[in-house]
């Protein structure tokens, strides 16, 4: 364990500082290039440039390039390059706005590495029953994961801020949980990414300098995936991402079909007289996470913000618990 010291510190500084460093000069050269939407949640037009994908995908990269030097296991490839095919699968949809199939679809591909690198355990932990075999059906389960994990992150970045800080949550509770279970070398490479999340996260917090973008949003989400399966957490990864995976399940019950953010028409908040965000009663609006928090009265971005933090962290203590439960039933 020890011999991980050393490693954990180096990569998750570099993770941190890449990206702390890096997305400033992104910023300028994304306004320079008028790389700038209006930011839907504020009534006056206020533009915020997009996407903050490089940096975040910089930061990833060269933390694990270290922990590959460090460990040398596959693992760390498979992650890499998955993560890094979902960076431009989101960068493409970025620049050119794709058909809402691509996304899923692209993602699976994604996931292939993964198989490719043999970073998987094939067998299904469950907390308390314990462990299910299923070789063959597991294959489609990581095809499946990266996609839903991609694009769940992806369908909850709709707030400043929010994406990435519920990703340090749900990330650094992943890390949590695979220390619990005792896999200390999937815990180290796991670290990175709460780090990542948590430096774009200065600069995307309220008020937002820079988006993701679907660039950024696919990358943490993907790379989250990959290591969920890469350490064998799958059931507690999904824990932790509950309220991501409930807004996805939402808005894809009310659609109905696969479709882009940007093609649905009906918008699911509207704003009161005090700027604030309050539910809509407009059928046509899909139903979202943010939507079912408005019922209640209308709130402010921050506190919508927070509310959704608040069910990222008691989601984590329940992964956490989960670990616990997964422990004792290895």
């Amino acid at each position: 364990m020890t011999e991980l010291l050393i490693p954990a510190i180096v990569s998750c500084v570099v993770a941190f500082f890449v990206v702390y460093f890096m997305t400033p000069p992104l910023i300028k050269v994304l306004t320079q290039r008028n790389f700038a939407v209006k930011d839907m949640n504020k009534i006056e037009d206020v533009m915020v440039v997009r996407p903050g994908g490089p940096s975040i995908i910089a930061g990833i990269i060269a933390s694990e390039i270290i922990l590959y030097a460090f460990l040398q296991l596959n693992e760390i490839l498979a992650i890499i390059i998955t993560t890094s095919a979902a960076f431009v699968i989101g960068y493409v949809d970025d620049r050119k706005v794709m058909k809402g199939w691509f996304k899923p679809a692209a993602l699976a591909v994604a996931a292939i590495p993964i198989i490719v690198f043999g970073a998987y355990d094939s067998d299904l932990a469950f907390p308390l029953f314990g462990v299910v075999q299923i070789p063959a059906l597991y294959l489609a389960l990581v095809l499946f994961m990266i996609p839903i994990t991609g694009n769940t992150i992806n369908s909850i970045d709709v707030l400043n801020g929010v994406a990435s800080g519920f990703m340090v949550i749900a990330s650094f509770t992943l890390s949590i949980c695979l220390f619990i279970v005792q896999n200390y070398e999937i815990a180290i490479v796991s670290l990175p990414l709460g780090f990542v999340s948590l430096a774009f996260y200065k600069y995307h917090k309220i008020p937002s300098k820079i988006f993701p973008g679907d660039s950024g949003a696919l990358t943490l989400g993907a790379m989250y995936g990959a290591i969920a399966i890469v350490g064998g957490v799958e059931i507690i990864a999904a824990v932790a991402l509950l309220p991501a995976v409930i807004n996805s399940f939402l808005f894809l019950s009310s659609v109905k079909r696969i479709v882009e953010h940007r093609e649905i028409k009906g918008k699911p908040v509207i704003f009161t007289d005090d700027n604030k965000l309050e539910a809509t009663n407009d059928k046509s609006a899909p139903v979202t996470l943010v939507r079912l928090i408005l019922a209640g009265g209308p709130l402010s971005e921050k506190q919508v913000a927070f509310a959704i933090f608040k069910l990222g962290i008691f989601s984590g203590i329940l992964a956490i618990i989960t670990a616990f439960m997964m422990d004792v039933s290895l």
